[in-house]
């Protein structure tokens, strides 16, 4: 790849410093050839935890992201490049609707995803991805002796979660969703898929349940990534039901396949707020308190028991 001279620029100074830098998938690609990590939530939860070995960590994500790698990583800095980059799915639930449901079923693990604060997190027995959701799940319904389960916010994921296990799972707030996989219509589906009809659907199980049933898999956006890593030499043509950034990782990756967006308004504009100019100013200046994302020590102590009992059952 040919490095823009603002890319040059960051990669220089990242090597002259003690930074690590994760980037999520849905990051633009700019971003993305700079990073030293590119992942989804579960995979760069661990990394953050086992492999970012500096004492600055920039994380090109969303909030929740930063949060959990400063739960995860309490004696080290970790900056993001934007603090507008929220996730709108995460602020659906809070602390005070957890313990609600709490007190309405005191016998039932409440399982948050990992999109949610660390507020949320440090109210919950364990944290769940998309790509670990359905074995999560089931181990701590069996832990608990139950065959139901407290689960938010994201409704969608709920539901799928539901379909493949035999588990109850009672979704908390109700509403909870994401603005860039609910978006996507079964007739946005279709009208590419007409289009291209040998092509294979893969959505997010954050998508609305007519969309995943049109699917011909569903997974997490690093599950999406490795399916067409397994199939691109005898599937030719995907149709991809995420977030924009991952269709063009898969395009520089794969460049002899072809992708298709199942819509044009899978962009996440939040993703989106991370910029290169920023992330050249924040290695010029590690100290910047401004874009320092740090979780309070009570607050981290708490959080860090269902996150690192992901992490366990996921191992």
């Amino acid at each position: 790849m040919e490095l823009s001279q603002l890319q040059k620029d960051i990669v220089e100074l990242k090597n002259q410093k003690d930074v690590t830098i994760l980037a999520h998938y849905y990051q633009e690609l700019g971003i993305q050839e700079i990073a030293d990590h590119l992942g989804d939530s579960l995979g760069l939860s661990r990394i953050a935890k086992e492999k970012a070995k500096t004492k600055y960590i920039i994380f090109a994500g969303v909030l929740f992201m930063a949060e959990t790698a400063s739960i995860l990583n309490q004696d080290k800095k970790i900056l993001i490049p934007s603090l507008e980059a929220c996730c709108p799915l995460a602020n659906f639930l809070n602390r005070d609707i957890v313990n609600q449901y709490r007190k309405e079923y005191p016998e039932l693990p409440v399982i948050t995803y990992v999109n949610s604060t660390a507020e949320v997190k440090a109210e919950s027995d364990i944290c769940c991805t998309s790509s670990n959701s359905v074995n999560i799940v089931k181990k701590i319904s069996k832990e608990f002796g139950v065959d139901q389960v407290l689960f938010g916010p994201d409704k969608n994921l709920a539901e799928y979660v539901e379909e493949r296990t035999e588990i109850n799972v009672i979704k908390i707030p109700g509403k909870g969703h994401c603005y860039v996989h609910s978006h996507l219509s079964i007739d946005d589906i279709q009208g590419v898929k007409e289009d291209h009809p040998s092509a294979q659907v893969l959505v997010h199980p954050e998508c609305e349940k007519n969309v995943r049933d049109f699917a011909d898999y569903i997974g997490s956006t690093a599950g999406i990534y490795s399916f067409v890593e397994e199939h691109h030499i005898d599937q030719k043509e995907f149709i991809i039901g995420t977030e924009k950034g991952l269709l063009e990782r898969l395009t520089v990756d794969f460049p002899r396949n072809n992708f298709y967006l199942a819509s044009d308004g899978l962009i996440c504009e939040d993703m989106k707020k991370n910029k290169l100019e920023t992330m050249r100013m924040l290695l010029k200046d590690l100290d910047n308190n401004r874009y320092e994302v740090k979780v309070p020590e009570d607050i981290a102590e708490k959080a860090y028991i269902p996150i690192e009992k992901m992490l366990k059952f996921s191992s």
